[in-house]
């Protein structure tokens, strides 16, 4: 039997296990992009939901069950998170009512999870989290079904076990997975979950490998992105190193000390970005192989600080000037990068959520930002594929308000979907012409890849400019203007009339009417340039 006190070492474990093997979980993303990661998302949501379970005073399964389901749905990020909550909400569901569980409910409960997770999602994929625990818990169920007085630590093995054997299985459900090579990386997450829960259950609750604070561990995977120091330098290479240089020697020595690395070598230069604590380490390691050209060194955690500062402060306004009475809308969007949130406040944006790639907002997020709108009717614009099912659990959650989902995937989407809004007119018709807009815009965004790899037969390597056109990569190149241009070639055609330029950090004016220039000189349609301040992304392109 699981009574209370076992359940709650079951989770620590399944927590300590997905924080220890997170990173791992991240590599298998697919996208060769620094994007909000899988095993992150993950680790932030279920770790969410334990934390408020391990304080919960009762000793029954049912009343712990139902705790953890609210921490993981409030919790949740990325559709990973999402879906993640889903499974242990459906797992509450199944217990329900239950002090103790045996192991015949164990695994209906599973089952359920399941059942539950599926529905939540609109159109399900096959190879995915999804696969991994309906099979899992089908099989596991059959088993229970057909043994006599089953045990709860025989259900938990058959779950792992088939889990495991699903998850092998995933690359031929989905052809993208085989062709990089990978797993499903949901999937990958969940598994890691299920061996934590089978490892308490026999006695042994895994720990964490660092000592550290559980929220802190997966914390650090977004926090480094924001904090610390960003680290760019060039090195013009000496005569020794330019026989010996090699970029991957150079690009796992700064794996060690930060994240975010690019490394591009064109014939004797080398150009250095990295996000380190230890940005003097950083410089130590580039000045081996030579001469520095440039080097600039700006404090995140300070950038953050002030950007912190001017919100509080710009709340406190906004509080203080805020209407008694109830507007008619309200709109929240989702942006990172100053010069994006100001783009979208002066279309009539009500709130920005400080989020995009790299930091996935997660459903108490917006839930929070909902709760702070006065408006009898509210607008949600994700802009980002990962980030939609998080925002329509929220409009789920808020049910005394009228919350809306636009599901917009990417920002000039959301751009598009504002520029139709009308305060004016009904409800009902603005919903018709901001979904009507997303789909009249493409999207075209420049970033850098993290890994080696090589994606529908191109073939890519770590620290290329990549050209991607909605989710398909139509350029890998070192040279960043050189990917622009031709993605741009992919996206404008004869029946377009308007090129909206996004440019992000790591892009001066000057490259950007370039840019610009190329875009009028060859295609001659309007063009609208902007300083997003967007990280990540060199360029978003937007094109009507």
């Amino acid at each position: 039997m699981i009574n209370g006190l076992l359940f709650k070492q079951m989770l620590e474990s399944g927590a300590n296990h997905l924080t220890n093997k997170f990173t791992e979980i991240d590599a298998l993303n697919v996208f060769p992009v620094p994007d909000g990661d899988t095993g992150t998302n993950m680790s932030l949501t279920f770790n969410a939901g334990v934390k408020e379970a391990l304080s919960c005073r009762s000793e029954n399964v049912c009343e712990i069950a139902k705790v953890l389901s609210k921490g993981l749905l409030m919790g949740a990020r990325g559709n990973s998170g999402v879906i993640t909550s889903q499974i242990f909400r459906g797992l509450a569901q199944g217990v329900e009512g239950m002090n103790e569980i045996n192991g015949f409910q164990l695994a209906n409960a599973l089952v359920n999870g399941s059942r539950v997770a599926y529905k939540a999602v609109m159109r399900p994929v096959e190879g995915t989290i999804l696969t991994v625990v309906r099979e899992a818990a089908d099989y596991t169920y059959a088993f229970a079904s057909q043994t006599a007085d089953v045990t709860c630590e025989a259900v938990m093995d058959k779950m792992v076990e088939e889990a495991i054997e699903s998850l092998k299985r995933t690359p031929e459900l989905l052809p993208v997975l085989k062709e990089v090579g990978v797993v499903d990386s949901g999937g990958a997450g969940l598994v890691t979950i299920l061996q934590g829960f089978a490892s308490a259950i026999k006695g042994t609750v895994i720990e964490l490998q660092k000592q550290q604070d559980q929220s802190e561990v997966a914390g650090a995977a977004l926090e480094s992105e924001e904090f610390g120091y960003c680290t760019e330098f060039i090195v013009r290479l000496d005569d020794t190193a330019k026989m010996s240089f090699q970029e991957h020697v150079l690009r796992d020595a700064l794996a060690n000390i930060g994240n975010s690395i690019v490394c591009v070598q064109d014939e004797n230069i080398v150009k250095v970005h990295v996000h380190t604590l230890t940005p003097g380490e950083a410089l130590n390691l580039g000045q081996r192989y030579g001469e520095f050209v440039k080097l600039k060194i700006e404090n995140m955690q300070e950038q953050h600080e002030n950007i912190m500062i001017n919100s509080a402060k710009a709340e406190k306004e906004a509080d203080v000037k805020k209407p008694q009475k109830k507007a008619k809308y309200a709109l929240i969007t989702v942006a990172a990068g100053d010069g994006l949130a100001q783009m979208f406040k002066e279309l009539r944006v009500d709130y920005v959520i400080s989020g995009g790639q790299t930091m996935n907002p997660s459903t108490e997020d917006f839930v929070e930002a909902i709760k702070k709108m006065n408006a009898e009717n509210v607008i949600l614009l994700p802009n980002n594929s990962n980030i939609v099912l998080a925002a329509q659990q929220a409009a789920d959650v808020m049910e005394e308000y009228n919350v809306h989902v636009i599901p917009t995937k990417t920002i000039p989407q959301g751009l598009s979907a504002c520029i139709m809004f009308n305060p004016d007119v009904e409800f009902d018709i603005n919903l018709a012409e901001m979904n009507d807009a997303i789909t009249l815009v493409k999207t075209g965004q420049v970033t850098y890849a993290i890994k080696d790899t090589t994606f529908e037969g191109m073939e890519i390597k770590a620290g290329d400019y990549m050209g991607i056109k909605e989710k398909d990569i139509i350029v890998s190149t070192k040279d960043k203007m050189e990917a622009t241009k031709k993605l741009l070639d992919a996206l404008v055609d004869a029946d377009s009339e308007i090129v909206t330029l996004i440019y992000g950090e790591g892009v001066d004016e000057q490259q950007a009417q370039e840019v610009a220039q190329y875009i009028d000189q060859t295609y001659g349609v309007e063009v609208e340039v902007n300083n997003g301040e967007q990280p990540v992304y060199s360029f978003i392109i937007g094109v009507e």
